[in-house]
């Protein structure tokens, strides 16, 4: 049997507002960038994904930008699927294992993202930032660094 005391419903209630913001300011913000760009927020994620591995690695390998992502293969394999039908992006074996594949983005996609950028920022700007004050701004990132210490504690 479980119990039900005011910290229970609180976090109950805050997730419930949690999951309201989230599903709200993610539309607003993908509405934006799919009509200012004509990529998906899913595009997007990968695209920036890999541009940030792809400075920091030579090997983009699918595995590492699944990881970085937070997705399942199978997610990020069909999205990579559609990305490079488009010509977005690349996948050849990797060359220095040949064990599994590279993510390579091509010019079209580093040109995609490079010119979506500035307008799928100013929306996060437009759609979140402006309507909180820096303290909770800032509270919102201590919170998410409390639930990941606490979800990588229990794993």
């Amino acid at each position: 049997m479980t119990r039900s005391g005011p910290h229970d419903q609180a976090a109950r209630d805050a997730w419930a507002a949690y999951r309201r913001l989230q599903l709200l300011v993610d539309a607003e913000v993908a509405r934006d960038l799919e009509r200012d760009s004509g990529l998906s927020m899913a595009d997007y994620e990968v695209l920036a994904a890999a541009a940030g591995l792809a400075s920091a690695e030579t090997c983009v390998r699918v595995g590492g930008l699944a990881a970085k992502l937070q997705w399942a293969h199978g997610r990020l394999s069909r999205q990579l699927g559609r990305m490079e039908r488009r010509g977005l992006i690349a996948r050849e074996a990797c060359e220095l294992d040949g064990r599994g594949d590279d993510v390579l983005l091509t010019g079209a996609g580093r040109q995609a993202y490079e010119e979506a950028t500035p307008g799928h920022l100013a929306s996060i700007e437009r759609h979140f930032g402006r309507a909180l004050t820096g303290a909770q701004l800032a509270a919102l990132v201590d919170i998410e660094r409390a639930v990941a210490a606490g979800s990588r504690s229990t794993a």
